[in-house]
């Protein structure tokens, strides 16, 4: 059960560069006259990083995909009962970042971009200071590659066709259905998956909300999988210029790891390793678990 005295909100410190100048997104809440990054508190069921994502829109107008993750901030809330926790990522603008249209209101009163050195003497708070430094590193932009373990699917000892064409079960389908607010919140826009069909129906449900095409690969099967096919096709995808989202088995998840030079996680059904990198080294990891299928 979650506890009742702790306030959980997300948020995002947007960044961007201009003329060789690195700026961050601040906005000034008039009820507590204070400079901060746009964050709130999470609605209720609602996945951490949709909240981050929904609360920059809605204090910025901005559309934001996250980046890296960085430190939890918490602390204790005026009461004296209760204390706050807040997620926080870099965010990166989808499409454009111009603020000046955004209709300021009795919570938002003024936004601005603000040159990193400037931002870190206009922020009211010690803490956000603190989340400033470490996350002005990521000013240069990483890429996102999303390792996604396909979803519960029917039990191989009973499927009596072939074993690419075995299908997810009802609560695996769920599992998928829940998959889309975590790789938009990371503006997923390209899709791979193994050529079975338990891995790109577990990337369908996103492909159809986003109106994108899944991908699919002999390469990343069970069946077809090399140490030398899948360190090509992981080069391939680190080399996109666009978030990527790839789906595949229990057994090739190993390969995959070990040609990004990582350690192979034990992944259960339908969970998520979000690989941030920047030009072939790794700069970030989470390790996101699965949905609910329930």
């Amino acid at each position: 059960m979650p506890d009742p005295a702790l306030v959980v909100a997300a948020g995002a410190v947007v960044l961007r560069r201009r003329s060789g100048t690195s700026q961050v997104l601040l906005v000034h809440r008039p009820k507590y006259d204070d400079w901060a990054f746009p964050k709130g508190k999470l609605d209720p069921h609602e996945p951490v990083r949709t909240a981050a994502v929904r609360e920059v829109l809605e204090e910025t107008g901005l559309h934001i995909a996250l980046g890296p993750p960085l430190a939890d901030q918490a602390y204790p809330l005026a009461d004296g009962r209760s204390a706050k926790v807040v997620h926080y990522w870099v965010g990166r603008c989808r499409g454009g970042d111009d603020v000046g249209g955004y209709a300021r209101n009795a919570e938002i009163d003024d936004l601005r971009w603000v040159d990193v050195d400037r931002a870190a003497r206009m922020l009211t708070y010690a803490h956000d200071r603190d989340t400033l430094a470490e996350a002005v590193p990521f000013v240069r932009r990483t890429g996102t590659l999303a390792v996604v373990r396909h979803a519960k699917a029917r039990s191989r000892k009973r499927w009596k066709g072939d074993d690419r064409e075995r299908t997810l079960t009802r609560y695996g389908e769920r599992q998928a259905d829940r998959l889309p607010p975590l790789l938009e919140a990371y503006g997923v826009e390209r899709l791979v998956s193994s050529s079975s069909r338990r891995c790109w129906t577990t990337l369908a449900p996103y492909a159809e909300a986003a109106g994108l095409d899944v991908e699919v690969t002999d390469d990343l099967s069970e069946e077809d999988a090399t140490d030398k096919g899948i360190g090509e096709e992981v080069d391939r995808l680190v080399g996109l210029r666009e978030p990527v989202a790839v789906c595949s088995h229990r057994p090739v998840l190993p390969m995959i790891f070990e040609a990004l030079h990582l350690d192979p996680p034990a992944l259960d059904l339908a969970a998520t390793v979000v690989v941030h990198h920047r030009e072939g080294r790794i700069a970030a990891l989470e390790r996101i678990p699965a949905p609910p299928g329930h």
